[in-house]
């Protein structure tokens, strides 16, 4: 039984990057010897392992076999006998098929490294084209690794698999994994240019187009590190509120980034456009949002304002975004369970006390312009 670290450690220890994660393939063992030199087995579709003292996972190593359409149409078989290259020849680039042995060699058979040096992504074999989400990977590669150059022989099979309908076999949830890893890469627009260059961004997400607009947006969403919600209410920008919820259904896209581009997609013309010195309509513009209950969510959302603003205006100043959420801190400084006690004394009921609340709200935002304006 030999181990093996694998993937991409391996890669990111050559290119002198962090590595986070450590992958390991098993050689020469069975699922019955892992589990009696205590690994904890953990794998539904084929043998995983849990190292007894690292908790990393252990693969046994394997090869697969096409048996439908789509990732999930695959056999695995894992036994002593699978080979380090058999395993290493099933994985989708070369720079991610290199192995390194305990005593730190490397076993490399495709020719990794040597695409590492010259930044290539290259398939490993013609047993790419099996599974459709090896499309989503080389294009979030593509995002991460963005001065590497993809080989045109991949680029080629890639859009063979697609004109095959292999991409419209991929699941919804497996699209979300990839399509928000790739948002979250250095350069997320790399990954919609593959993703169009090969067809395949048509087929998982029509509404949206790599469009030059779009590839400035997302970009710059990514180079202020920015969270994922607004990364992808960047993607959506452009979109209806209604294009934006049957994207998310179908996709099933989580609350948290759903709930933020609906907003966006809302109410960006009216962040865009509403007047500074206008209190009652800023508060007004506040409630649609629900930025009282949920305050960091708006602030999310004029980041996402900012970023398509300023990407399609050669990066003029975006004054809404500090106007505003100074309107929120200055609002939600009113204290309502006070104002509500007091207008229930009176006799208010319902709309009537939430009418005194938004009074003192604008009042307050009122005041706090006018302060501000005679500071200056």
């Amino acid at each position: 039984m030999r181990t093996f670290r694998v993937g991409g450690a391996v890669r990111d220890a050559l290119l002198g990057l962090p590595v986070n994660d450590t992958d390991w393939v098993v050689v020469g063992a069975t699922p019955e010897e892992m589990i009696q030199a205590g690994y904890l087995p953990v794998g539904k579709d084929f043998p995983v392992f849990l190292h007894p003292d690292t908790r990393e996972e252990h693969a046994l190593a394997r090869t697969e076999r096409k048996t439908g359409r789509g990732y999930r149409g695959f056999s695995f078989h894992t036994s002593a006998e699978v080979t380090l290259e058999e395993d290493l020849a099933r994985r989708d680039l070369t720079i991610n098929a290199i192995a390194q042995a305990d005593d730190g060699s490397l076993i490399d058979p495709f020719g990794g490294q040597q695409d590492l040096r010259r930044k290539v992504l290259r398939h490993v074999t013609e047993s790419f084209r099996e599974d459709p989400v090896r499309i989503l990977r080389v294009a979030r590669f593509g995002a991460r690794f963005h001065d590497f150059a993809l080989a045109p022989e991949t680029l080629d099979l890639m859009r063979a698999m697609v004109a095959e309908g292999e991409a419209d076999h991929l699941v919804p949830e497996r699209v979300w994994q990839e399509l928000a890893r790739g948002l979250m890469e250095p350069r997320p627009a790399r990954m919609l240019e593959i993703l169009q260059a090969c067809g395949a961004l048509a087929r998982i997400v029509p509404e949206v187009a790599a469009s030059e607009a779009i590839l400035r947006v997302v970009d710059r969403a990514a180079s202020v590190d920015a969270p994922l919600p607004v990364r992808f209410a960047c993607l959506t920008a452009g979109l209806e509120a209604a294009q934006v919820k049957q994207l998310c259904e179908r996709l099933r896209v989580p609350n948290e980034c759903r709930e933020l581009a609906e907003v966006v997609a809302r109410e960006r013309a009216a962040i865009d456009s509403t007047p500074p010195a206008d209190a009652e309509a800023m508060v007004r513009l506040l409630e649609r949002c629900d930025a009282f209950r949920k305050p960091q969510r708006f602030e999310d959302v004029l980041l996402a304002c900012e970023c398509i603003a300023r990407s399609a205006s050669g990066e003029r100043p975006y004054p809404q975004r500090p106007q505003l959420s100074a309107a929120l801190r200055a609002a939600r400084s009113v204290d309502t369970s006070v104002i509500a006690a007091r207008a229930r004394d009176e006799g208010l009921a319902g709309d009537a006390i939430g009418q005194r609340i938004q009074q003192a709200r604008v009042q307050v935002v009122r005041d706090a312009q006018t302060s501000r304006a005679s500071a200056a």
